[in-house]
């Protein structure tokens, strides 16, 4: 009997132990706070690098401003199962989306639901303005693209024969570029584009596009490559050849700067990837916040070639 009693005691003891506990944080918990920001970056490709970049920017912005950011994207470049993602997260009922802007029949619709059910859309890096996206923070693309072609004027003095490789030729940001480089070498009577391949924003089919481009026309003096992967690729099929050829790329990846470096590849077309991710996350703070914003914020593009290496200049890294 003694010892039953002395059970329950203990089991009193302790769980009165545990009341006053729980009754203690209940005493200490402060009034319920407002809940974060849940903003959701979508790119375009998860995994790629340029994009990691922007996702960098992106969290160190969100963490400075108290909020949360989730990154999302298709395994390898996808639109419908970008698409897909933002369908997603509009029903997830995230407060923003942040997302490169598509050239494709779907996209529009698909930002007309996000803002019918009050979901803000900035895009980034290619822009889609008559989605109803709010903002655009990237490259002037058509400008970028004019600069790779007067960085070739310049280069080559007006002469060469040249091959490009584009990302994508539905995307309105390669579309751009090729354009912008177009233009800019359109009075050189001297310089001509004998040929254009698509790599699907993908190390390997850049190497191959480029490839079937010497292949096909063994008198290729210069390569344009408009992504930031395709002048990898670029760089990797000619690297050991005897036959040489000018490589203008896009983007400052740190293998991209080795291949300048090395002198394989003769000048890019540096973005600034860290700034988009990390302006478009301030400006979406200030949107949900009431304030007024502007609509299109353009980082700047440069060219860094081997001597800008050499004297450090250049932006290569946030």
């Amino acid at each position: 009997m003694l010892l039953l009693l002395s059970i329950s005691l203990c089991f009193t003891g302790v769980f009165t132990g545990k009341v006053l506990y729980y009754d203690h944080l209940l005493a200490e918990r402060k009034p319920a706070q407002k809940p974060l920001l849940h903003l959701v970056l979508i790119s375009e490709e998860l995994d790629n690098p340029y994009w990691r970049e922007i996702e960098k920017g992106a969290q160190r912005a969100a963490a400075e401003e108290g909020i949360a950011l989730e990154y999302l994207g298709p395994v390898q470049a996808d639109k419908r199962e970008q698409i897909r993602i933002i369908d997603k997260a509009i029903a997830s009922k995230v407060d923003g989306i942040l997302t490169q802007g598509l050239n494709d029949k779907e996209f529009n619709p698909i930002i007309a639901e996000a803002v019918k059910q009050g979901i803000p859309v900035i895009t980034i890096d290619s822009d889609a303005p008559s989605s109803g996206r709010i903002a655009y923070v990237g490259t002037d693309n058509y400008a970028a693209g004019y600069l790779a072609g007067t960085t070739l004027v310049q280069q080559s003095k007006g002469v060469g024969k040249v091959g490009i490789v584009t990302g994508s030729f539905t995307s309105t940001n390669q579309q751009q570029r090729v354009k912008g480089f177009m233009d800019a070498i359109d009075g050189e009577s001297g310089i001509r584009v004998v040929q254009i391949e698509e790599s699907n924003i993908n190390r390997i089919q850049s190497e191959v596009s480029a490839f079937k481009i010497m292949n096909q026309h063994p008198e290729i003096d210069t390569f344009l490559g408009t992504s930031s992967l395709d002048g990898l690729g670029i760089a990797q099929m000619l690297k050991g050849k005897d036959q040489q050829a000018r490589i203008i790329a896009f983007d400052d990846l740190p293998e991209t700067l080795e291949f300048i470096e090395e002198g394989i590849i003769d000048a890019s077309i540096v973005q600034q990837p860290y700034m988009m991710g990390r302006k478009s996350v301030e400006l979406m703070v200030d949107y949900l916040a009431g304030k007024k914003i502007v609509t299109i914020f353009n980082t700047d593009a440069n060219v860094v070639r081997k001597e800008e290496i050499s004297r450090g200049k250049g932006d290569f890294g946030p």
